[in-house]
């Protein structure tokens, strides 16, 4: 393989890494309607979470005051076979997402607010040197996003809401450059880690909500695309041989990605006093992240243009609510997400597929003002066989591939605040 294109190749992964926290989402944003499915867009009077699920929500909280914070416990785990060539492997991640939602009613037909979320980041971690480590051997991506809302009833009935977003984050990666390059001792698989810190960048989120009758709210959520710009990134090159020194030297690169625009609808019916029950459809615009062009430092580097070719995808939500008491409130949801991922490119560093997921939790007020908000969440991954077909080596592509049965569970503990 051309030595130049190869370390073009090395570092693709960083910023498709990014589309593995969104190909993979933390739809977690809140207990209150996490256990209810994740649902939310046109969910009213709970509490703040609602600001991140529709800036519009904001004037329909019942309180001058709300406030909402919390943290979830996500544990991932990855199983890869490829019974052809006897390969196993395993991978098992923690993460700790979490939110805090501010929200002030102004006057009746105004209010303003805050939202601090974690929806991108994950990390994975593959045994070094495994089967797959000319993909990946680990990732540790991290975002933050910040978004203060603004809400206004133009009747009683429908409020608009605009929010502008932040956001801000970091990757770093791990890879080996090869299947089998190593350093003189032959010992040393030759690898590349790849890091890059405060990649910020900027959108935006619309919002309307409109109470149809006494009974049923509609909403509708729209978030922007956000092109995540990466400038200046370190590549660290370990284990080289000799040969490849002169060539594999530590630089900087560029590089562009887009995170997806975003729509989401939805209905809430307030069945009576006790029960409430919700639905949402979400379509993410995945067909905007067609490949990934990155920019070396160095002139004697080409350009790479990598292709990812994702398909728009949809996730469909449910949950219903039960409040027999003013102290007590219960969940319970579910939802279906689509994968992004074609066949073909599906990387180890994105190890999903269509996925299920089975929500619950309860609310107990402690006083009227407090509130402790629990969520649990099982999520099962379909099965399936499948592979990633261009890794390029020496001039052709390599396909890697086999079996990888995914699953994850979430708990979590939340506060809210009123007054």
């Amino acid at each position: 393989m051309n030595r130049n294109k190869l370390m073009a190749i090395s570092l693709l992964t960083l910023m498709s890494s990014s589309v593995f926290a969104g190909g993979y989402r933390i739809s977690m944003q809140g207990q209150r309607q996490l256990a209810m499915g994740h649902t939310g867009v046109a969910v009213i009077g709970q509490n703040a979470e609602s600001i991140f699920f529709n800036p519009a929500n904001g004037t329909f909280l019942k309180n001058k005051w709300s406030f909402s914070a919390g943290v979830t416990a996500l544990t991932s785990d990855v199983k890869f076979q490829n019974k052809t060539y006897n390969w196993k492997n395993e991978t098992s991640n923690t993460g700790t997402p979490v939110y805090f939602y501010g929200n002030y009613q102004v006057n009746d037909r105004f209010s303003v607010g805050l939202a601090i979320y974690t929806p991108y980041g994950s990390a994975v971690e593959w045994d070094q040197d495994w089967q797959g480590s000319h993909l990946v051997n680990n990732i540790d991506l991290k975002s933050y996003f910040i978004q203060p809302t603004f809400s206004y009833k133009i009747t009683d009935e429908v409020s608009l809401g605009v929010g502008l977003i932040y956001v801000n984050g970091g990757v770093k990666f791990n890879r080996n450059l090869t299947r089998n390059m190593t350093d003189d001792s032959g010992m040393n698989r030759s690898d590349v880690t790849v890091d890059a810190q405060g990649v910020h960048s900027f959108g935006y989120n619309l919002g309307l909500t409109a109470k149809l009758d006494d009974y049923v709210t509609f909403g509708v959520n729209y978030r922007s695309q956000i092109d995540m710009k990466a400038k200046g990134g370190n590549a660290t090159f370990h284990d080289m041989p000799t040969f490849a020194q002169s060539t594999y030297k530590d630089g900087k690169f560029d590089a562009t990605m887009p995170l997806p625009a975003e729509l989401t609808v939805g209905f809430s019916y307030q069945i009576n006093k006790q029960w409430l029950a919700a639905i949402d459809y979400n379509y993410t615009f995945w067909s905007a992240y067609e490949s990934l062009v990155i920019e070396f430092e160095n002139p004697n580097i080409p350009t790479s243009v990598n292709p990812r070719n994702y398909k728009n995808s949809s996730t469909i939500r449910a949950g219903v609510q039960y409040a027999p008491t003013e102290k007590f409130s219960a969940r319970i949801g579910g939802y279906y997400d689509v994968s992004p991922v074609q066949d073909g490119y599906f990387a180890p560093e994105t190890p999903r597929n269509d996925a299920l997921a089975g929500t619950l939790g309860f609310t107990y007020n402690v006083t009227p003002r407090l509130g402790v908000d629990f969520s649990a969440t099982v999520l099962h991954f379909k099965e399936t066989d499948n592979s990633y077909d261009y890794f390029m080596e020496d001039g052709n592509p390599v396909s890697f591939g086999g079996t990888y049965r995914s699953g994850a569970y979430s708990l979590g503990l939340g506060l809210s605040y009123n007054f």
